[in-house]
C-alpha cells in the first residue's frame, strides 16, 4: 500500500494558457490530436466512453475515434452491445482522451446520436474483411460458451457472404455532439492547467478551472 501511496510524477512538459489556446474547442482538439499523432503516441485515437444505464449506474470502455468535425466525434460499434443499450435509454455520454506521454487529457460531454446509414455503410466497407465478418460473428456483450463460438460464426458468415459482407443492421456509428469540452495540461506542484469550453446562447465560453 505504501508503495502505491508514494508514487509521484512531476508534470513539466508544457503549459496551457488562455491567451495561447484556440477560441473554438474543436480547433484546440484538432491541434492537440495532431500533436499526439506526430509524437507517435500508441493509439492516440483511443478514448474512454462513459455511459449510464437506467439505474444510473455508470460504465466505461475504450473505443476508437473514427472521425470528428463541427458536428461531433464519431465511433462505431454494435448497437445491441451494453453501451448501445445504455445510449438507447440515456443518449448522453462522456469521452476522455489520455495522452500520457504529453501529460494531457481531453474530456468531452454531450448528447449522442446515430450517424447516417450512408456514413456507417461507407466506414464499414473501408474495414478489413476479417473485421467486417467479425461484426456479424460477435453478439457483443452477450455471454458465450467459448471462443469456438466466435470462430464458428465467423466461418459461417464468411461462407455466406464470401468477400462482400453487407453492413449488419445492428452495427454502425454514433456521434457525440459536444456541449462541453475540457483540456487538461499537467503542471508542476499539481497546479495543473484546466480550460473548459461550454456553450452559452449558441456560443462557446472559455474559462479556467482550478485543478
Amino acid at each position: 500500500m505504501n508503495a502505491i501511496a508514494d508514487m509521484r510524477k512531476s508534470y513539466e512538459r508544457a503549459e496551457l494558457d488562455e491567451n495561447a489556446s484556440q477560441a473554438q474547442p474543436l480547433a484546440q482538439f484538432d491541434q492537440w490530436f495532431n500533436e499526439a499523432i506526430r509524437a507517435e503516441i500508441p493509439e492516440p485515437n483511443a478514448m474512454t466512453l462513459a455511459t449510464v444505464n437506467h439505474n444510473l449506474r455508470p460504465s466505461t470502455r475504450i473505443v476508437l475515434i473514427k472521425g470528428y468535425d463541427e458536428r461531433g466525434l464519431v465511433w462505431y460499434t454494435n448497437y445491441d452491445s451494453r453501451k448501445g443499450q445504455e445510449l438507447a435509454g440515456n443518449p448522453y455520454a462522456a469521452l476522455q482522451f489520455h495522452w500520457v506521454e504529453l501529460e494531457r487529457l481531453v474530456r468531452i460531454e454531450g448528447r449522442v446520436e446515430k450517424v447516417s446509414a450512408e456514413e456507417s455503410d461507407a466506414y464499414y466497407q473501408s474495414r478489413p474483411l476479417e473485421s467486417r465478418l467479425g461484426a456479424w460473428a460477435s453478439p457483443q456483450s452477450q455471454v458465450i460458451s467459448g471462443r469456438a463460438v466466435l470462430v464458428s460464426e465467423a466461418a459461417k458468415y464468411g461462407a455466406k457472404f464470401l468477400l462482400h459482407p453487407p453492413r449488419p443492421p445492428h452495427w454502425g456509428g454514433y456521434r457525440l455532439v459536444p456541449d462541453q469540452w475540457e483540456f487538461w495540461q499537467g503542471r508542476r506542484s499539481r497546479l495543473h492547467d484546466r480550460l473548459r469550453y461550454r456553450q452559452l446562447d449558441g456560443a462557446w465560453v472559455r474559462e479556467r478551472l482550478a485543478p
